[in-house]
């Protein structure tokens, strides 16, 4: 699973990176947890950066606490699970990061790694988005990301991870006209160059969300 994350580089950065045009208000965060709110970027006809709460709340959901425990959508079932169908078909997105955290077992307990792209550069994790609103009309956004099987080099920290999309199938994930085999064949391990270090278990308790928490263990 994807269970934390971070985004660093400036909005503008994130902006250009991702063609996304004038960028919310975005500060770094070094240790995204769900339920918070983050950046996505959709295909509105023109790509835009949008707030949105880590969680998916489907529309067809009568609680939007729902979402508190839809953090993650396995690639393997996403196109025809229910609480994902529909977004997958017509609601994908890109999930800036510049890493993300997963925990190995180590005896009795677990090392957290940060895992980024050995180019350092932010890269875009395969997401799906929802609307869905309160009874009293309040607009909810929210996202998942999706998974799938560890590459060989993540398998040595944890089994899942979220699908990176390759810089060059980006356009391909947000645009609707896309088959779906075309969008199940982008959903693999991902290929690049990573690396992993290992950190000190601050990074477990999301309050602390300073760029101490990268600074590998000693």
């Amino acid at each position: 699973m994807c269970g934390r994350y971070y985004l660093i580089s400036p909005a503008e950065i994130v902006a250009t990176r991702f063609h996304a045009g004038e960028p919310p208000p975005l500060r770094p965060r070094y240790n995204l947890a769900p339920q918070q709110e983050a950046p996505v970027v959709v295909n509105g006809g023109a790509r835009k950066l949008v707030l949105m709460r880590w969680g998916l709340g489907p529309s067809l959901s009568k609680d939007a606490a729902a979402g508190y425990r839809m953090i993650n959508a396995r690639a393997e079932t996403a196109p025809e699970k229910p609480s994902f169908r529909g977004p997958f078909r017509k609601q994908r997105a890109l999930i800036p990061a510049d890493g993300f955290y997963e925990w190995k077992r180590a005896g009795a307990g677990k090392t957290p790694f940060a895992l980024h792209l050995a180019s350092r550069e932010p890269f875009a994790m395969a997401g799906l988005w929802d609307r869905w609103r309160t009874p009293d009309g309040t607009e909810l956004l929210s996202f998942t990301i999706l998974t799938t099987s560890a590459s060989p080099f993540v398998a040595g920290v944890h089994d899942r991870m979220p699908v990176i999309l390759p810089r060059e199938a980006e356009a391909a994930w947000l645009d609707p006209g896309s088959p779906l085999e075309a969008l199940k064949a982008l959903m693999v391990p991902y290929a690049g160059t990573m690396e992993a270090v290992p950190l000190s278990t601050a990074v477990n308790n999301p309050r602390n969300d300073g760029p101490e928490i990268l600074r590998p263990a000693t």
